[in-house]
């Protein structure tokens, strides 16, 4: 089972998320592929099981180099349906448009044919830091780490 963990950053905020995620995924039974998303591919994507994306949040969106990503896998429609998808964000206020950015990747996703792992107890959509992630965010970016290994595991 393997994870594919991108991530843009320019300041570390969302860098970090991305390690901590990974770390997680893991210590959850899951192989982890780590990369930039400068340096991810639709193939990586293939290759995964799941796949959880990271940016900072820019105008209420994700970085222009996560929609490329999702641009090149086009030519892969319907070849990730099945596959477990997630989202996180940094952003530099609360209400800077974090949440749409975390839709901006789930979208995507979700028309790939991806399964979505929300969550009931913290970020529903996914994981937000307001500036340098805290101990209570990467909490969370443990859990969401955890419990995209573990629906990994329940639907193999």
């Amino acid at each position: 089972m393997r994870v594919l963990v991108a991530y843009f950053s320019k300041t570390g905020n969302t860098k970090m998320m991305a390690e901590t995620i990974a770390q997680s995924v893991e210590e959850n039974g899951c192989d982890v592929v780590l990369k930039r998303i400068e340096d991810a591919t639709p193939e990586d994507m293939l290759e995964a099981d799941g796949v959880i994306i990271g940016s900072p949040t820019y105008y209420g969106t994700a970085a222009g180099a996560v929609k490329s990503l999702f641009d090149e896998s086009v030519k892969y429609h319907g070849k990730l349906d099945g596959k477990v998808g997630a989202a996180f964000t940094s952003c530099g206020i609360i209400g800077g448009g974090s949440e749409t950015a975390i839709l901006s990747i789930l979208y995507p996703m979700l028309v790939h044919g991806m399964i979505i792992q929300g969550d009931p107890k913290i970020g529903h959509f996914g994981v937000v830091a307001v500036k340098t992630p805290d101990d209570a965010v990467l909490n969370d970016c443990k859990r969401l780490g955890e419990r995209v290994a573990n629906l990994i595991k329940k639907l193999k």
